[in-house]
């Protein structure tokens, strides 16, 4: 028979069903809610901007696709003169970023959940009772 299967071949197709696929919510549970947030680029930082101005012409509109679409054409016009202020912010953000992260990072090394800050009130407040004696 030329379509029949072998008693091999579904047990591969089993074995493939078994694996279970992570969800959604599993992938998501798994992110560190203290992690600093990605610095936006360029074409983010205009939106922001670019959102205010639209609304305040448009206070009607309510889609977010219109705002949307009505932005990356927008921004597709400006010229590289016009793009650099929202390039220098981008570039601001991403110093700033990337020092949190820094800081993030050594306090995942360091497995201290305590701030430097309440480690030295910590301490004055340890001095101070000695200090009484």
């Amino acid at each position: 028979m030329k379509g029949a299967k072998s008693k091999a071949d579904s047990r591969k197709a089993d074995s493939r069903l078994a694996v279970k696929k992570q969800t959604k919510k599993e992938r998501n549970a798994a992110k560190d809610p203290n992690k600093p947030k990605r610095a936006p680029s360029a074409f983010f930082v205009f939106m922001e901007d670019f959102r205010t101005q639209y609304k305040e012409k448009h206070p009607g509109n309510k889609s977010v696709a219109v705002v949307g679409k009505a932005g990356g054409d927008k921004w597709k016009s400006l010229t590289d003169e016009e793009k650099a202020p929202y390039i220098a912010k981008a570039g601001k953000r991403k110093e700033e970023y990337e020092r949190k992260m820094e800081a993030y990072n050594k306090k995942l090394a360091g497995g201290d959940d305590e701030s430097d800050k309440s480690k030295s009130e910590v301490e004055e407040g340890s001095e101070e009772e000695e200090d009484d004696d």
